[in-house]
C-alpha cells in the first residue's frame, strides 16, 4: 500500500480546486468551452470546470505541469482577476474524466441578485481564525452541508443542518435571523472548504442587513496548509469532491470511502455494519433502491474493478450545490 505522507511532490498528481468571481461575457465562455477539453486532454488534466456570467469554479488533477498550463489558459481569460487556487496532492488521479460545463451560477444559491462580485464579507487570514473560533462573540458558521459536517468541522461551529447549499437563504431567514436577534453577536465568521460558498453566503447576509460579517480566507483547505497540526482547532476530515472523498490535516487522502449507491461518505466502523455491501449498499440508502438497482450497482462494480485492478470511488458523491 503507497504511504501519501512518504511520497514527494514530483511523485504525485497535483490537485488544483479553484475559483474567481468576475463577469464572464458569452463569448468568453463559449470560448472556454471548446479551448478547455483540447488544452485539458493535451496536459491530461481531468476534472470539472464550471463557467458561469458570474465567474469560474472547479476542481482539476494532473502533472504539476499539466496543471499549471490550464490554470494559465484560465487565468488568461479573467481580465485582471486572480484566481483563488488551493494546491494538494495525491498519489493516484482523483478523477475519470474532464468536463467543462455552462451553468447559472458556478456555486448554486437559487438567489437571483447575491453578487459576490461587488459585495462580500471581510477574510480572515488562516492565521488569525483560532482567535475567531476562542472569541464568545463570536458566532462561528460552518455553511457546507450535513453530510460534509458529519466527518469534519471547526470545534463550536454552527451546523445549519442544510442538505444543500440552495438551502442556505432559508435556513438564514428561518433560524439565523431570529438567533443573532436573541444572542446579538459581536461578529459572524464562516467557513467552507475553499472560500467560494463563503464568498456568496457573506455577500447573501450583508444583502439581508447583516453587520460585521466575517469569512475564513481559502477556506478550510488553506487553514490544513497553513495552520500547523499541534495548534489547530479542527476535528476529523475535511470532505472533498473527488475519488479522494475526504482529506485530513495533512491535505492528503483521509480514511473515509464513498457509497458507490448513494454517494455518501463512510468512515471504517460504517463499513463494518451489517447493512453495507460494497459497491451496492449502505446504511445510509439501504432502504432507498429496489432489487433491480442493486443488481445494476452490482455490475457496475464489477466493471470498476476489472477496469483498474483495484478499488476505486465513483464520481457519484453529494452534488456540491
Amino acid at each position: 500500500m503507497i504511504n501519501c505522507g512518504q511520497l514527494t511532490q514530483g511523485d504525485q498528481f497535483k490537485v488544483a480546486a479553484l475559483y474567481c468571481f468576475t463577469p464572464l461575457k458569452e463569448e468568453t465562455i463559449s470560448s472556454l468551452l471548446s479551448e478547455l477539453p483540447i488544452i485539458a486532454h493535451q496536459n491530461e488534466v481531468l476534472g470539472s470546470i464550471l463557467l458561469a456570467s458570474e465567474g469560474i469554479n472547479g476542481t482539476v488533477c494532473a502533472s504539476s505541469k499539466g496543471i499549471d498550463n490550464l490554470l494559465e489558459a484560465l487565468q488568461n481569460n479573467l481580465f485582471g482577476k486572480t484566481l483563488q487556487i488551493k494546491v494538494s496532492w495525491t498519489p493516484k488521479q482523483a478523477f475519470r474524466r474532464f468536463k467543462a460545463r455552462k451553468k447559472a451560477e458556478i456555486v448554486t444559491m437559487g438567489v437571483a441578485d447575491v453578487n459576490p462580485i461587488d459585495s462580500v464579507g471581510t477574510y480572515v487570514e488562516p492565521c488569525d481564525w483560532n482567535s475567531f473560533l476562542a472569541d464568545s462573540g463570536t458566532l462561528v458558521i460552518d455553511t457546507r452541508n450535513e453530510y460534509e459536517v458529519a466527518i469534519g468541522s471547526f470545534q463550536g461551529a454552527l451546523n445549519p443542518h442544510t442538505e444543500s447549499f440552495r438551502e442556505f437563504p432559508s435556513w438564514v431567514n428561518e433560524y439565523l435571523k431570529p438567533l443573532v436577534a436573541e444572542k446579538s453577536p459581536s461578529r459572524i465568521a464562516m467557513f467552507c472548504t475553499g472560500g467560494i460558498r463563503c464568498e456568496k453566503a457573506t455577500s447573501y447576509l450583508k444583502r439581508e442587513g447583516f453587520n460585521s460579517v466575517h469569512h475564513l480566507h481559502g477556506g478550510i483547505l488553506r487553514y490544513f496548509e497553513d495552520v500547523p497540526r499541534n495548534e489547530s482547532c479542527w476535528e476529523g476530515e475535511c470532505f472533498v469532491f473527488d475519488q479522494r472523498v475526504a482529506l485530513n490535516h495533512e491535505l492528503m487522502p483521509g480514511v473515509h470511502r464513498l457509497c458507490h449507491a448513494c454517494g455518501m461518505p463512510l468512515n471504517p466502523e460504517d463499513r463494518k455494519h451489517l447493512n453495507y455491501i460494497r459497491g451496492i449498499q449502505c446504511h445510509h440508502c439501504k432502504d432507498l433502491f429496489s432489487d433491480q438497482d442493486r443488481a445494476r450497482f452490482a455490475e457496475r462494480q464489477i466493471q470498476i474493478d476489472q477496469y483498474s485492478g483495484e478499488i476505486l470511488e465513483c464520481e457519484i458523491g453529494p452534488h456540491f450545490d
